[in-house]
């Protein structure tokens, strides 16, 4: 699938993932084995392999095959493949924004913006959603009815640590069991992947953006989804917590007139592109309401 970066320039994600993906969700013998791989116990068999020491032998291979800026993080010590994989950054490798009125990424990911209408119901590549079956709360979807939604796309070569969008006081965490699929855009058009796969949902009542649904939501593969706290005061670009192995999804749901999302990013969104984002990164400012 086709995106674009910051400069404008088109980029594309790995074709032999997407092949793989499209076998998966469009033939019928892909459909049986997807029936396997989605299943949660698969995706912690799987991690619990990824943790052993013997797994870290992958770990050049990976690095070969997706291009990671090793300069980027710290790469020693890793004592397992998922240890590498929820690797941290090396000092100044990301620069976090921290104007109050300015919106930030909270991951390395592509990110697309939705309108979600007075009905909390929104389009995510012509899958129909409705926010009270997302978050398994009416009372949820009144509130964001009107607004709008970021749904950030982590693939497997983006830094898998994510933060706080702005300062705060965040709620307590709310987990949605699921199952896995992918979150690859070729199986997002087949099946309604987000109502599906395992998610965590938590509020921030945010200083500068209002009250901020946070919602991580699991992929195959991804054995764990990790929030490090509980409801406490948290600080802008401070790190919220980390995926384990796989590709993976942040949703971020705004009210009404609380934030303007930067013109590339709604304009690529409009054309169907998500756009390349880095942690920490200014995606938006803050509304005028």
């Amino acid at each position: 699938m086709k995106y674009k970066d910051r400069q404008g320039n088109i980029l594309e994600d790995d074709k032999m993932q997407e092949s793989i993906v499209r076998f998966l969700y469009g033939t019928y013998p892909g459909e049986g084995l997807l029936k396997i791989l989605t299943h949660k116990g698969i995706s912690k068999l799987a991690g619990a392999i990824l943790s052993t020491k013997v797994s870290s032998a992958l770990i050049p291979y990976f690095v070969r095959h997706n291009n990671i800026k090793v300069r980027d993080y710290e790469m020693s010590g890793h004592r397992s493949f998922n240890d590498f994989f929820a690797r941290r950054l090396s000092p100044g490798a990301r620069n976090v924004e921290l104007n109050p009125d300015v919106l930030i990424s909270p991951a390395d990911s592509k990110v697309m913006v939705y309108d979600c209408d007075d009905d909390a119901e929104f389009t995510i590549k012509g899958i129909r959603y409705n926010l009270a079956e997302l978050t398994q709360s009416k009372k949820l979807a009144e509130v964001f009815a009107g607004g709008q939604l970021l749904v950030f796309r982590l693939s497997v070569d983006d830094y898998h640590r994510y933060c706080y969008v702005d300062s705060g006081d965040k709620s307590q965490n709310y987990r949605i069991p699921g199952i896995l699929h992918t979150v690859n855009p070729a199986a997002c058009e087949e099946t309604a992947v987000y109502r599906e796969n395992e998610r965590v949902i938590s509020m921030l009542k945010s200083e500068n953006f209002g009250l901020v649904m946070m919602m991580e939501v699991g992929a195959m593969m991804v054995g764990k989804i990790i929030n490090y706290e509980g409801p406490t005061y948290v600080r802008k670009g401070k790190e919220k917590g980390r995926f384990e192995f796989g590709g993976s999804t942040i949703v971020l749901a705004f009210r009404r007139g609380t934030v303007e999302i930067d013109r590339d990013i709604l304009l690529n969104s409009q054309q169907g592109l998500e756009t390349k984002v880095s942690y920490g990164e200014k995606i938006g400012v803050k509304g005028q309401i």
